[in-house]
């Protein structure tokens, strides 16, 4: 694009006509007459494509992929990820008081492993009721601190459920 002249040429031409070599020239508003502190690049200027097509950007997906550590769905296209929602996007649900879609993004549309075959099951006969589990990056935390030699307990007034390394699953119930 820019092949066959040089800058030292450019401004050779430009001295010609009698115009600054920089190739800007000092602009006026049209209002007041005064000139703009800046002074402006005039001629032809080249702009360059930019190659993005929405049929390479969009992405859609309704299940997929998961982190075998976190239980997270992956992310980016290239993996089949899922779209992150991230900690301001949490924030803003929390403002307006949206409670039950953070409950059902941060866990079922997430990493809770447990819930997200009950909902599936719960969808299929027509279930209502929603019982969240306990997500897979809680425990991820508490097995690093108990590497760290932290004993890390989770503890509910009556122990219905209690997982292998001691720590209970919350549950909801209907009035809670």
């Amino acid at each position: 694009m820019f092949d066959g002249i040089t800058e030292l040429e450019i401004k050779d031409l430009l001295r010609k006509a009698g115009l600054p070599e920089s190739g800007k020239t000092v602009l006026f508003d049209g209002l007041m007459g005064e000139p703009f502190d800046q002074e402006v690049t005039v001629g032809f200027i080249y702009m360059m494509k930019l190659y993005h097509l929405v049929d390479d950007k969009i992405h859609a997906r309704s299940t997929g992929p998961y982190s075998l550590i976190t239980q997270q769905p992956l992310g980016g296209k290239a993996q089949f990820g899922g779209q992150r929602f991230g900690e301001m996007e949490v924030w803003a649900l929390e403002a307006y008081g949206a409670a039950y879609t953070l409950q059902e993004i941060l866990t079922v549309k997430s990493d809770d492993v447990e819930g997200r075959s009950k909902i599936y099951e719960a969808i299929v006969k027509g279930d209502l009721e929603f019982t969240p589990g306990l997500p897979e990056s809680v425990n991820v935390l508490i097995r690093e601190l108990q590497s760290l030699c932290l004993n890390v307990e989770l503890e509910k007034a009556d122990r219905e459920e209690i997982l292998p390394w001691g720590i209970e699953v919350p549950r909801l119930r209907k009035g809670e």
